[in-house]
């Protein structure tokens, strides 16, 4: 087992920095190939959802032995060269189930964001009122 720090290090390194780095590389391409990018994308989503999962597995699962090495060895399987685990893990998994419930996740996000505007609206209000009252205070005060 290698130590908290060591694999958190390596997670960093081997999850995000150079993968980020490959990713610029092909971006920054005159002529990028569009599998090149269809590759970073994936992968990127893949991590995206691998970080919010993170959070409960994380707490179920972290006491395992070599678990913080598993998700090392995870992230660079869905980037290695050889091995592409992004485009299969992505068409496999993620695209078909993402696909089948499509239209529940946009209602459900399309309901976040109306809660949101009211929310943001009602909190405009009371923050109109305090200040109208702080103001009169002030005011009377003075």
């Amino acid at each position: 087992m290698l130590g908290t720090f060591l694999t958190r290090s390596l997670l960093i390194v081997f999850g995000y920095a150079y993968p980020a780095y490959e990713c610029f590389k092909t971006v920054e391409k005159k002529k990028p190939k569009i599998e090149q990018l269809l590759f970073w994308c994936q992968y990127w989503i893949l991590v995206a959802v691998i970080t919010v999962c993170e959070r409960v597995v994380d707490n179920l699962f972290s006491w395992l032995p070599l678990y913080g090495e598993a998700k090392i060895a995870l992230f660079i399987y869905l980037w290695y060269p050889s091995t592409k685990g992004s485009v299969y893990v992505y068409k496999t998994f993620f695209r078909p189930y993402v696909a089948s419930h499509e239209r529940e996740i946009d209602h459900n996000l399309l309901e976040v964001k109306n809660r949101v505007r009211e929310l943001r609206v009602l909190l405009w209000h009371k923050a109109g009122s305090y200040g109208q009252i702080r103001f009169f205070d002030i005011l009377r005060c003075g």
